[in-house]
C-alpha cells in the first residue's frame, strides 16, 4: 500500500506525525510526504519536523502565502502532477487548513481514495474559511476519522455513510503524550524567568480577532488589564498576522505590558502550556491540548468546532467585550487543574487510523456516491 499524506501549516505536522510514526511500525506501508509550502516560515516548518521526529519532506510544493482562492489553486496546480507520478491507494489530509481541501479536492478528481484526519469537526459559523474547508473534505472523503461524538453526528446528519465514519479518537493528544516529557524538560518557563503556575499564556490569530481594528485594540488592551489584575505575567507568542496587523495600525505600545515572544517551536511552546496558570486563545488545537493537560482555557470565540473541550475539558467560550476578560479570567484561575480525557483521547489515535486503513485496503473507486 501506498499513502501521500499532505501538511501545510503547523498544525498539520502535529497531527500527521503519530500518524506516519504508526504506519511505520505496521512495516506494509510506503510513505510520501508532500509539504505544500503554505506556512511562510520555513526555518520555523524545519524545527517542527525536528520535534516531531517527521522525515524531511519528499516534496515541497513551496506555495507560500496568498489570499484564499490564491493559495488553494497554488496547491492543487502543483499537487496534481505528484499525484499523478505517485499513484497512492489513499491520500491522507489532515485539519481544516487550505492545503487540506486543496489535497481532497485534487485526489478525489483524480480517482484516488482520501481519508481526513479530524474529521466531521463543526463550528457552525460559515464566516470561518475554515469550515468551508471542513465540510468539502469531508464530503470528498472516503475514510473519515473523527475525534470526539459531535463529529459522528455532524457527519450523520449531513448524509456520510456511516461505514465510512471512524470514532478512533485525537491524534493531537497521541503527538502531545509523546512529547510531553521533554517539553518539560526544555525548563522554557524557568529560563524565562517564570514561576511554575505563575502567568498566563496567550495566541491570537483569527480574522474575527485580529483583521479589525477596534477589536485587535481592545483586545490587546484588555490583555494589559488582565496583566494589572492578577499581577500575572501575560505572554504572547505573537503571530505573524497578528504582529502584522500591530505594525499597520500603530497600536505597538499595546503590547507595552506583555512578554511578547517570537513564534514558539512545538516542543518550546508545550512546555510553556503545560506550566501556564491559565491559556487565552482563539485556537482550536489548543482547546484539546489544554483539556488532556488540565489548565483553564478561556476561548475568545462565539462558538467552538471542538465542543467536548466545554463539556469533558477546561475550556470556556467568550465572546464579550474584552475589557470583562479580566474577570473572565479571574474566575478562571479559581477552578481546579485536573486532567480530563475525553473518549479515546489515549495516546493512540493513530495506531486505530492505520489499522482500520490497512483492514480497508489498496486502491478502489474513490468518488463519493
Amino acid at each position: 500500500m501506498k499513502i501521500v499524506h499532505i501538511v501545510g501549516a503547523r498544525p498539520n505536522f502535529m497531527k500527521i506525525a503519530p500518524v506516519i510514526h504508526a504506519f511505520e511500525r505496521t512495516g506494509e506501508v510506503e510513505q510520501v510526504l508532500v509539504h505544500t509550502g503554505q506556512h511562510y516560515d520555513e526555518e520555523l516548518s524545519n524545527y517542527f519536523f525536528d520535534d516531531l521526529g517527521l522525515p524531511r519532506p519528499d516534496v515541497n510544493l513551496g506555495v507560500g502565502s496568498g489570499s484564499h482562492g490564491v493559495q488553494t489553486g497554488r496547491v492543487m496546480i502543483a499537487l496534481e502532477p505528484v499525484l499523478e507520478r505517485e499513484r497512492p491507494d489513499w491520500v491522507f489530509t489532515v485539519g481544516d487548513v487550505n492545503s487540506t481541501v486543496a489535497a481532497a479536492l485534487v485526489a478525489a478528481k483524480l480517482g484516488i481514495r482520501v481519508a481526513h484526519v479530524e474529521a466531521g469537526l463543526r463550528s457552525g459559523d460559515w464566516t470561518m474559511p475554515e469550515e468551508i474547508n471542513r465540510v468539502v473534505t469531508d464530503r470528498l472523503s472516503d475514510a473519515l476519522f473523527t475525534t470526539e461524538s459531535s463529529a459522528d453526528e455532524n457527519l450523520a446528519r449531513e448524509g456520510v455513510p456511516a461505514e465510512r465514519v471512524h470514532f478512533v479518537g485525537n491524534v493531537m493528544i497521541d503527538t502531545l503524550e509523546r512529547h510531553r516529557a521533554a517539553a518539560a524538560a526544555l525548563g522554557v518557563a524557568e529560563g524565562m524567568g517564570l514561576p511554575p503556575k505563575g502567568y498566563l499564556l496567550v495566541t491570537l490569530h483569527r480574522p474575527s480577532n485580529v483583521d479589525e481594528p477596534e477589536r485587535l485594540a481592545a483586545m490587546l488592551a484588555a490583555l494589559g488589564e488582565v496583566v494589572m489584575g492578577t499581577e500575572l505575567p501575560v505572554v504572547i507568542p505573537l503571530h505573524p498576522r497578528t504582529s502584522a496587523r500591530v505594525r499597520e495600525l500603530g497600536i505597538e505600545s499595546l503590547l507595552g505590558p506583555l512578554v511578547v515572544l517570537p513564534p514558539l517551536r512545538y516542543l518550546d511552546f508545550l512546555g510553556l502550556m503545560q506550566d501556564a496558570a491559565g491559556v487565552i486563545t482563539d485556537s482550536g488545537g489548543i482547546q484539546e491540548e489544554t483539556t488532556v493537560l488540565g489548565v483553564p482555557c478561556i476561548t475568545v470565540r462565539p462558538n467552538t468546532e471542538r465542543p467536548v473541550t466545554l463539556t469533558h475539558g477546561t475550556n470556556q467560550l467568550y465572546d464579550g467585550d474584552p475589557h470583562g476578560l479580566l474577570d473572565v479570567v479571574r474566575e478562571a484561575l479559581l477552578s481546579e487543574r485536573s486532567e480530563v480525557r475525553p473518549p479515546l483521547w489515549d495516546g493512540h489515535a493513530a495506531e486505530r487510523i492505520a489499522r482500520i486503513t490497512l483492514d480497508l485496503g489498496g486502491k478502489g473507486d474513490s468518488a463519493p456516491e
